[in-house]
C-alpha cells in the first residue's frame, strides 16, 4: 500500500510538462523541437537514473535505493516548480527531475518481486503501475486545467509537491520492511549483459525497448494532439479532464487488469494482444484529426490502454526470466536500451511536426499523422518480439508457492 501511494505521488510531477505544454508553448514561444527536447531531457535523465538505481539495488538493497531516490525526487520536483521559467531552465531542471525519479520505479518493482508469489506477481506489479497511471491522470488534469486558468507556474507548483508527499508517506510505510541485499556485484558491465544470451530475456528486452519508444512518445505528444482537437469548434469543454481521462485512466485500468490477465492466460498472449493493439492505434490516431471528437477520444482511451497494458507484463516476465542475483543488472541494461530509444521519441515526433509546419502552433495538420506513425514502428516491433516468445502457461498457485 505504501509503495502504491508513493507511486501515485511521484507520478504527479511526471506529466506536468506534457499537461502544461499548450500554455508553455505560448508563454515561451517554443518550437515543436524545443518542446520535445525538454521531454527528451527528462527521459534521458530518467533512463540514467533507472540504470544506476537498478544496478546498485542488488548490492545496496532495493529499499535503501528507493528511499534515497524518493527524497532526491522530492527536492528536484520543488526545484522545477519554483525555477523552471524558460525553455533552457525547464530543460535542465526537468532532466534533473528525471535523473531522480527513475530510482523510485525499478527498485519498487524489485520490492514487489521479493515479497509476492509468482501466481500473484503480475497482479501486484499491475497495482503498482496502476497507481502510477492514476498519478499521471492527476498530473495531466491538474497541469492542463491550472495552466489555462491561472498559469503554468501554478501547475508546476501543485504537481511539483507530489514527490515530496510521496517521500513523506512511503518512508514510515516501509520502516518494518527489510532491506534485502542480494550481494556485491560480481564482474563488470560485460557480465551484466550475459542474461541477453537467454532467448526469452533477449526478446523481452527488445520488446521493452520498442514498447518504451511508443509509450514515451505517446505520453509526450498525445495530450497536445487532443488539445488541438478539442480546441476546434464543437470540441469538448474541460479539456484537461478529458485528455487525462482518455490517456491515463485507461492506462490505470490496463495496469490493474493486464497483469492479472497474464497470471491467468500467460505472459505471451497478453503481450501479443497489447502490442498489436498499440501499433494499430499509433498508426491510426494522427490521421483522425478531422473526425468528430466522440470518435477520437475513445481511440485515445484505447491507445492509452494498449500502450501501457504490456508494461506490468514485461516487468513481471523479466523478474521470472532472470535469476534474483542478476535482476538489478538486467533491469539496468533494459533501461539503457529502452529509455535510450524511448528518450528520443518525443524529439522525433516534434521534428516531424516542425517539418509539417504544425508543431509550435498546435493546429491540425498532416504532421500529426506522420509523427504518431513513427511511434507505430515501435508497436510493430514489440508485437513481433512478443510473438516470437515461446508459449507459456499460467503458473500453478501451489507450484509457484513452492518455488518462492
Amino acid at each position: 500500500m505504501a509503495l502504491c501511494v508513493s507511486r501515485f505521488g511521484a507520478s504527479l510531477a511526471f506529466m506536468v510538462h506534457a499537461g502544461a505544454l499548450p500554455a508553455t508553448l505560448r508563454a515561451w514561444g517554443m518550437s515543436g523541437g524545443e518542446a520535445g527536447g525538454i521531454q527528451t531531457g527528462f527521459n534521458i535523465g530518467y533512463a540514467l537514473s533507472l540504470v544506476l538505481s537498478s544496478w546498485f539495488a542488488d548490492s545496496l538493497g532495493a529499499k535503501r535505493v528507493f528511499l534515497w531516490s524518493s527524497w532526491a525526487s522530492a527536492a528536484a520536483g520543488l526545484a522545477f516548480a519554483l525555477f523552471a521559467r524558460s525553455p533552457d531552465s525547464a530543460f535542465w531542471l526537468f532532466a534533473l527531475l528525471g535523473l531522480t525519479q527513475g530510482g523510485t520505479y525499478a527498485p519498487s518493482i524489485m520490492l514487489v518481486a521479493q515479497g509476492v508469489a509468482a501466481d500473484r506477481r503480475g497482479a501486484a506489479v499491475g497495482w503498482l503501475l496502476g497507481a502510477g497511471s492514476l498519478g499521471y491522470f492527476a498530473s495531466i488534469a491538474l497541469a492542463a486545467d491550472l495552466s489555462e486558468r491561472i498559469g503554468y507556474e501554478a501547475a508546476f507548483l501543485v504537481c511539483g509537491v507530489g514527490p515530496l508527499l510521496a517521500a513523506l508517506i512511503v518512508a514510515p510505510g516501509l520502516r518494518r520492511r527489510p532491506n534485502r541485499v542480494v550481494g556485491a556485484r560480481q564482474g563488470g558491465l560485460r557480465d551484466a549483459f550475459r542474461f541477453l544470451a537467454d532467448r526469452r530475456s533477449l526478446l523481452l528486452t527488445a520488446g521493452y525497448t520498442a514498447h518504451a519508444w511508443e509509450l514515451l512518445g505517446m505520453w509526450a505528444w498525445l495530450p497536445a494532439f487532443l488539445t488541438a482537437v478539442l480546441a476546434v469548434p464543437g470540441g469538448a469543454a474541460g479539456s484537461g479532464l478529458w485528455i487525462a481521462g482518455a490517456i491515463h485512466l485507461s492506462g490505470c485500468l490496463s495496469s490493474l487488469t493486464m497483469g492479472r490477465a497474464s497470471d491467468r492466460l500467460g505472459r505471451r498472449a497478453v503481450l501479443v494482444a497489447m502490442a498489436a493493439m498499440g501499433a494499430v492505434c499509433s498508426l491510426s490516431i494522427g490521421w483522425m484529426e478531422t473526425l468528430p471528437v466522440w470518435l477520437i477520444l475513445p481511440m485515445a482511451a484505447l491507445y492509452g490502454f494498449s500502450a501501457l497494458g504490456d508494461s506490468p507484463v514485461l516487468s513481471t516476465a523479466m523478474t521470472e526470466a532472470t535469476p534474483p542475483g542478476s535482476l538489478g543488472a538486467a533491469l539496468a541494461v533494459r533501461s539503457i536500451l529502452g529509455f535510450g530509444a524511448g528518450g528520443v521519441a518525443p524529439l522525433a515526433v516534434g521534428l516531424a511536426l516542425d517539418g509539417a509546419g504544425s508543431g509550435g502552433s498546435l493546429v491540425a495538420g498532416s504532421g500529426w499523422g506522420w509523427g504518431f506513425a513513427l511511434l507505430g514502428i515501435g508497436g510493430v516491433a514489440a508485437t513481433l518480439c512478443a510473438a516470437l516468445l515461446a508459449p507459456d502457461r499460467p503458473a500453478s498457485p501451489s507450484l509457484s508457492h513452492l518455488r518462492s
